[in-house]
């Protein structure tokens, strides 16, 4: 999608409806929207998309969420605020971004691995443990976390 701007954003700033596609959990969400670096992504004065990274480590950060509108994904939003969350984490220090995703979550396991991330492990039982309900994406249960990461020298 063209003409789709980036930008830093505070927590107040940041749509819970969209943060909630990526993360079903709204007292996950609370817990970590007020410690991380929000991004959102606008067309036309419309929040179109949304990201967040936090610091986890010296010289690493985590994508805890990154989610676009359901209307508009598959063009290219998700692809520029991944690259965009890359650029912000490199200039704020990191060395390394990870990230963890469901086990169906076959489009956000595409999208991370063409950006050069690489799995890195499995926690398993993740979102049977830490979700009271099941989730389903694509035909398939939501089990455990892919953990990825990419790395800078």
């Amino acid at each position: 999608m063209e003409n789709v701007e980036i930008r830093p954003a505070r927590a107040e700033e940041l749509p819970r409806e969209l943060l909630l596609l990526a993360d079903p959990s709204p007292a996950l969400v609370e817990s970590y929207i007020h410690r991380g670096h929000g991004l959102l992504a606008e067309h036309q004065g419309t929040t179109v998309g949304v990201a967040v990274l936090l610091d986890t480590r010296p010289h690493t950060m985590e994508l805890v969420n990154l989610a676009v509108r359901e209307s508009l994904q598959g063009r290219g939003i998700g692809q520029a605020l991944l690259h965009e969350s890359l650029a912000y984490a490199r200039v704020h220090g990191a060395r390394t971004v990870e990230v963890g995703t469901g086990n169906s979550s076959i489009g956000q396991l595409a999208l991370y691995q063409k950006a050069g991330f690489r799995i890195v492990g499995v926690e398993r039982d993740f979102f049977t443990r830490h979700y009271p309900e099941p989730i389903y994406e694509n035909g398939i249960l939501c089990r455990d976390m892919i953990r990825l990461s990419i790395n800078w020298d």
